[in-house]
C-alpha cells in the first residue's frame, strides 16, 4: 500500500516509497511470570546490560503495568514507535526477540575476487602516460576506461587499496618491474 510521498512537493511523485501498514498498539501487554524473573534476574546484575537492553526492560515492565505507548516513550525519553517495537516483538516472539536487535543486512561486496586482483594489479603497474603515480580518482577512471567494472566509487577503491596496504600514491610503495631492488 502506498502511503504518501517521502520528499519533493506535495505534487512531486519522485520519492514515492511503498511502506507496510503500521500496527496498532497492542492492548495491554502482559508479561508472563518466568519472563518477569528473567527480567528481574537481568537488572539485577545491570552492570552487564547495554542501555538499549535496559530501556527495552523498563518499556516492558511499563506496558505491563498498563501504561500506553506515549506515556512510556515520554518516561523513557524515547519514541512511542520504539515503545510499539518492543511491545509487539515480545508479543509475537517472546521475551529474548524483544529485548534484542534485528539482525542488520550485511552489504553485498562491490568486487569479486577477480575484479579485486585486477584493480590490484593495475595499481602496481605504471601510471598513464603523463601521471607521476596513481590517485583514487585515477584509479576509479582507469577501471571504469578498462571495464573492469561498470561503476564504482572512490570508497571502493580506497578500501581494496587499504585492505591490501597499497599507497599508490606513494611513489615508493607500489611494486613496479622497472623499479629493482
Amino acid at each position: 500500500m502506498i502511503e504518501g510521498l517521502r520528499g519533493g512537493s506535495s505534487g512531486d511523485l519522485t520519492g514515492l516509497v511503498q511502506r507496510k501498514t503500521p500496527r496498532p498498539p497492542f492492548p495491554g501487554l502482559r508479561l508472563r511470570p518466568e519472563d518477569k524473573r528473567a527480567l528481574e534476574a537481568k537488572v539485577a546484575g545491570r552492570k552487564r546490560l547495554s542501555v538499549r537492553v535496559w530501556r527495552r526492560i523498563q518499556i516492558l515492565k511499563l506496558l505491563d503495568k498498563g501504561w500506553n505507548l506515549t506515556a512510556t516513550g515520554e518516561a523513557l525519553d524515547t519514541h512511542a514507535r520504539e515503545v510499539r517495537r518492543v511491545g509487539w516483538r515480545y508479543v509475537d516472539a517472546g521475551l529474548e526477540a524483544a529485548l534484542t536487535d534485528d539482525e542488520r543486512p550485511k552489504p553485498s561486496k562491490m568486487l569479486d575476487a577477480r575484479q579485486e586482483a585486477a584493480v590490484v594489479a593495475l595499481v602496481c603497474g605504471p601510471p598513464p602516460t603523463g601521471r607521476v603515480r596513481w590517485s583514487v580518482a585515477l584509479v576509479v577512471e582507469e577501471v571504469k576506461r578498462r571495464g573492469i567494472v561498470a561503476s564504482i566509487g572512490d570508497e571502493t577503491i580506497r578500501t581494496l587499496l587499504a585492505a591490501n596496504k597499497l599507497k599508490p600514491w606513494r611513489e615508493k610503495n607500489v611494486v613496479r618491474a622497472e623499479a629493482g631492488r
